[in-house]
């Protein structure tokens, strides 16, 4: 019997620890390329993108504003997709 829990078990523990630490290596990273835009561009290129400075930019302000909680206001944004402002 303790022939098949100990295995499961430690299978389940080791799920559980590598997602833990692949959530906060993958986090790391996110900071690295938030600061830094030649990493930001470098990731872009192995996945088959270009960008130009201006979307490099854009595409660190979006990061920036997903860390602090959200993504950042757009100017003169509609609330319809809010429940408290829908009618």
């Amino acid at each position: 019997m303790w022939s098949w829990i100990i295995p499961i078990l430690t299978l389940v523990v080791g799920l559980i620890v590598g997602f833990i630490v692949g959530v906060f290596y993958l986090r790391a990273q996110m900071t690295k390329m938030q600061s830094n835009p030649e990493l930001l561009q470098k990731m872009a290129k192995q996945m088959g993108y270009n960008m130009n400075s201006q979307q490099i930019k854009q595409a660190q302000q979006m990061m920036k504003g997903q860390g602090t909680g959200g993504a950042p206001k757009q100017p003169g944004g509609s609330n319809k997709n809010n429940p408290k402002f829908r009618r």
